[in-house]
């Protein structure tokens, strides 16, 4: 990062935020959060960075650095609506404390492959999703109180967001370079 309002967005970035699972969090009124135990596909979450940025040495300041680079990617990447497919990383993860939207109560199983059609609903409602760092899981995640920032209500389409969001980090168009921020807003500078 080049300073506090400035932001490097790389392509190596950009490649890891495609990787990203995206997981549910039931507490409070629930909201997606990034997989703590594989937030880029395996349970090895250096050896990941490494496979994208060949850096093995600086695995956790780039993680720490893709809170930055998803707030800018959900600010600024576009996707149009439309049917969507991808293969649900959940499927082979289990966590105890995070979920699946998909998951079966009854039976802990849930698909393997996922096609969800994403409405013009679902992305406006993502430059409006209130992140943070979860310092205890150390991973992106969203606020469960306030999903969409203070005293918005829940939209009809809360529980979607998580597939929704998968597929925005999966197929989101957005190229690398400098993003500025004012305020709780990155936009390319």
């Amino acid at each position: 990062m080049a300073d506090s309002t400035t932001f490097d967005l790389t392509l190596e970035r950009i490649a890891l935020i495609r990787r990203m699972v995206v997981a549910w969090n039931p507490a409070g009124q629930g909201a997606p959060i990034v997989h703590p135990d594989a937030p880029y596909g395996s349970t090895d979450r250096d050896g990941d960075i490494f496979n994208v940025t060949g850096d093995d040495d600086g695995a956790d300041e780039e993680h720490r650095a893709l809170g930055d680079a998803l707030a800018v990617f959900l600010h600024n990447a576009v996707l149009k609506p439309g049917r969507y497919a991808y293969h649900n990383t959940l499927a082979k993860l289990s966590s105890e404390d995070v979920g699946d939207v998909f998951r079966d109560e009854a039976t802990g199983e849930t698909p393997e492959h996922v096609t969800f059609d994403v409405t013009a609903e679902h992305l406006a409602l993502i430059p409006k999703l209130n992140l943070l760092w979860d310092e205890a899981r150390d991973v992106p995640a969203f606020d469960t109180a306030e999903p969409y920032g203070v005293g918005t209500e829940l939209p009809s389409v809360h529980h979607e967001m998580q597939p929704v969001l998968q597929i925005f980090l999966r197929y989101g168009d957005l190229a690398p370079g400098l993003f500025g921020k004012a305020g709780n807003r990155w936009a390319a500078v």
